[in-house]
């Protein structure tokens, strides 16, 4: 019996990984020629849809028409030391359409940047305006340049500052030793 049970563990080891099921949203933007990828659901089945920087503004301005009308959150997070920056946004169906479902209609777009390479996307200002500071403060911690932002400052550092506070490879300056305690 405990031999059965370790062969059954093997074989469950040795299946392959399967690509991710292609939701409705995924199935849309492949209608409509859109270049994209796709990752597993998040936990509540939310699709999560993969894009290019280049690819941003035409998959966002196709999936607001398709009713996605409302940009519910814009940030960024670090995946770790030399891995990705990403930059990710929520849209979500609001109005008559949402009224009438108990669930809203959902989906989050991931742009994966090259730490060391060019991080530069495409701001969303000109199709949501309240992206406005979401951009500014994903610039102020990861380093995220939004092309075509009407504001690119920092939001909560001090425009002199130097480095990017939320990446994983950030080193804090020491404070006290620049104070003059005396």
């Amino acid at each position: 019996m405990i031999e059965n049970k370790e062969n059954q563990d093997q074989s469950n080891n040795t299946e392959e990984k399967q690509e991710p099921k292609k939701g409705p949203i995924s199935e849309f933007l492949s209608e409509q020629g859109l270049d994209h990828t796709i990752s597993e659901s998040d936990h509540i089945g939310i699709e999560i849809i993969n894009v290019k920087p280049q690819s941003l503004i035409e998959i966002v301005s196709a999936l607001k028409k398709y009713g996605f009308n409302y940009l519910q959150c814009q940030g960024g997070y670090d995946e770790g030391p030399g891995l990705n920056i990403v930059c990710f946004y929520h849209l979500i169906t609001m109005g008559e359409e949402y009224t009438t479902t108990s669930q809203a209609k959902e989906v989050r777009l991931k742009v994966f940047l090259d730490r060391e390479g060019d991080l530069k996307v495409p701001s969303l200002y000109q199709i949501f305006r309240g992206c406005d500071w979401q951009e500014r403060e994903t610039f102020d911690m990861f380093g995220v340049n939004f092309i075509g932002h009407p504001h690119p400052k920092r939001l909560l550092m001090p425009e002199d500052w130097k480095g990017w506070p939320l990446r994983k490879d950030y080193v804090q300056p020491d404070f006290f030793e620049m104070q003059d305690a005396y």
